[in-house]
């Protein structure tokens, strides 16, 4: 799925509508729309994966946007990843059935670290795990709770379990068009073999450049390309 480096539109869903939030914090998000309709332009726009996330999904530990998720796979042609609100095996396996190509586990993986194994096992390459970090550790329930796990650490262990990949977000930077950190993501970089997905801060091209640079195999961009700080070709051209 990452054979070169991509860049991948975020589709992030409340009540809904697609929205981005500032720092992970519920109800700070700006709305952007119907989310098929976000899908199909970025897809238009040259997208070759798309990033979906379920955030009612992720505060109530349950899909609430499936439907809008299951509407994005029938409308498009490319691969899609789905995290939020997948709690259980049946869950993910529910969504791979449908089509999607990976699901995202993060506070699932955090809570029963096996179900990366179970889900690896039944379909393969199948689970990117999410590791969400603020303050320097990873959080869960919708990056409201802390774990104390080391996100470097965490990912070596997950990778160990079967992971086909890490999706790492720095949640003290997301949404806030502040730039990426580099020490962050290249810490988790360096802890795994496996693809890692970089999520947070991004607002300029030179963002990509560095996290291309630092080992990611992907960055997933939301508010810039909806502010229009860039386009999505060029950011696919750095």
């Amino acid at each position: 799925m990452y054979d070169s480096f991509s860049v991948i539109p975020a589709v992030d869903m409340q009540d809904g509508e697609v929205v981005q939030l500032v720092g992970g914090e519920r109800d700070t998000g700006t709305q952007y729309g119907d989310p098929v309709e976000a899908a199909e332009r970025w897809v238009d726009a040259g997208a070759e994966i798309l990033h979906l996330v379920d955030l009612d999904g992720a505060f109530e530990g349950e899909r609430v946007n499936a439907d809008a998720v299951e509407a994005i796979v029938e409308a498009v042609d490319v691969p899609v990843q789905v995290g939020g609100g997948i709690r259980t095996a049946s869950d993910a396996g529910d969504l791979l059935s449908l089509g999607v190509d990976r699901v995202i586990l993060g506070t699932a993986a955090v809570e029963d670290p096996d179900i990366v194994t179970r889900i690896s096992e039944m379909y393969a390459d199948s689970v990117i795990v999410s590791l969400d970090a603020k303050d320097g550790e990873v959080v869960v329930d919708g990056w409201t709770e802390g774990t104390g796990l080391d996100p470097a650490e965490a990912a070596g262990r997950y990778e160990e379990l079967g992971a086909a990949g890490i999706l790492f977000t720095d949640v003290d930077v997301e949404g806030q068009l502040t730039g990426v950190r580099r020490g962050p993501i290249e810490a988790v970089t360096e802890a795994v073999e496996i693809p890692v997905i970089a999520s947070g801060g991004v607002a300029t091209l030179d963002d990509i450049r560095t996290l291309r640079e630092v080992g990611a195999a992907a960055v997933v961009v939301g508010t810039a390309l909806y502010e229009g700080k860039f386009t999505l070709e060029a950011a696919m051209s750095v």
